[in-house]
């Protein structure tokens, strides 16, 4: 399988990857745990089929110790005990912020509830941003149609 386009080589997509790549670092830098980040980028990664995303965040998380039990019941996050309730928070704001189009609610009020119940206003800001940056890769990714399996972690540090 090979790229329809090549996103970085691209000059005007090319401008936009570096510009969002920048843009996802003030996320990075947060206070919102990055076992918590990799699950979010995850889980909207299968929603979004994205698997470029998924082979890049779960081998990323897998290199920061994350458990393959956690990482293999990320999808069934809801049915599975191995997640603490802020993370479970934090998957649900990822689910109901990438489904914006299937639910015609957005981010419903129980959710944005625990979300606060966990989370400070600087990790809250870094959620919102975080689920809106990992589904602007996703789709360029799947739009793009990359081909996912090649990731090392650390190669696009």
């Amino acid at each position: 399988m090979e790229a329809r386009i090549n996103l970085f080589e691209n000059e005007v997509a090319g401008k936009f990857v570096k510009r969002l790549i920048a843009a996802s670092r003030p996320v990075e830098e947060s206070t919102l745990p990055k076992a918590t980040q990799e699950l979010v980028k995850i889980r909207a990664s299968q929603i979004n089929g994205c698997g470029v995303c998924l082979d890049m965040h779960t081998k990323d998380a897998a290199h920061q110790g994350e458990t393959a039990l956690r990482l293999n019941l990320v999808a069934a996050w809801r049915e599975a005990t191995v997640y603490t309730e802020a993370e479970r928070a934090a998957l649900a704001l990822a689910e109901e912020g990438t489904r914006l189009a299937d639910t015609h609610h957005g981010v419903t009020d129980e959710t944005w509830a625990e979300v606060r119940k966990h989370y400070d206003d600087e990790q809250i800001g870094a959620l919102i941003v975080l689920v809106a940056t990992i589904n602007a890769w996703n789709r360029l990714n799947v739009i793009a149609r990359n081909p996912a399996g090649d990731y090392e972690p650390g190669m696009w540090s």
